[in-house]
């Protein structure tokens, strides 16, 4: 299941548009103005952004680029405008596909796939899953085992879980966390990072006080790392 978010202000087309991705399997988020799609994507850190390039407070190209210095979440325009050049440059700017309404649902969802299937780097192949001990985090299909057994995670949990999986070993601070995870600015949040932290603890069976991965530096911030490399 891909976390789609369809950034769309024709309530005609995204209706019907978020109900027939949602029977093929996708999470559906959905936004109607560019700039409350720019916000969800760096909040909710979609999978696939779909996006509309006549939006009422902002033209789609202008987004794409904004979007393009912040993230490099794979972008597919899907857009009524249908001029070669036009889709030429969108294309160079950054998007990773480009759909010409009218298009059904089943010709989006292929797009879809095929692009998620490239991975971050636009190539065929598979996104490595990171192995820390027993735990596995597949970023692919935003899961996670531990000892074999699926571990249920938040989206916001699978993303703290895979930035520190990324860096086993070394400590990370909270102030990389905010910026990094939540792309937020570092101050008075921090109290954000604790909880979380908290919550994917309890999820793994350990405790601040028993920690197995989660190790707490105090004053520093948390690293990860097996419990065989522990003395």
């Amino acid at each position: 299941m891909a976390r789609l978010l369809l950034i769309e202000d024709d309530l005609t087309i995204r209706t019907p548009l978020i109900r027939a991705l949602r029977e093929r399997g996708h999470a559906v988020a959905a936004a109607s103005t560019a700039m409350a799609g720019l916000r969800d994507a760096l909040e909710d850190r979609p999978d696939l952004v779909v996006l509309d390039l006549g939006l009422p407070d902002l033209d789609g190209r202008e987004l794409l680029r904004m979007l393009r210095a912040v993230s490099a979440v794979p972008v597919i325009v899907a857009t009524a405008r249908d001029d070669e050049t036009e889709i030429v440059q969108v294309l160079d700017a950054g998007a990773d596909d480009y759909v010409v309404k009218p298009f059904t649902a089943a010709q989006l969802d292929a797009r879809v796939r095929a692009v998620l299937r490239r991975g971050p780097s636009g190539a065929d192949g598979q996104v490595p899953a990171l192995v820390v001990g027993g735990l596995r985090v597949d970023p692919r299909a935003r899961q996670v085992t531990l000892d074999g057994v699926a571990v249920e995670l938040t989206p916001r949990e699978f993303d703290l879980l895979h930035h520190l999986a990324g860096r086993p070993g070394q400590v990370v601070t909270k102030r990389e966390l905010l910026t990094e995870v939540w792309q937020i600015p570092y101050g008075g949040a921090d109290k954000t990072v604790d909880v979380h932290l908290s919550w994917l603890r309890r999820k793994l069976g350990e405790n601040a006080q028993q920690p197995r991965y989660l190790h707490t530096v105090r004053g520093v911030g948390v690293r990860l790392e097996a419990p065989a490399a522990q003395p």
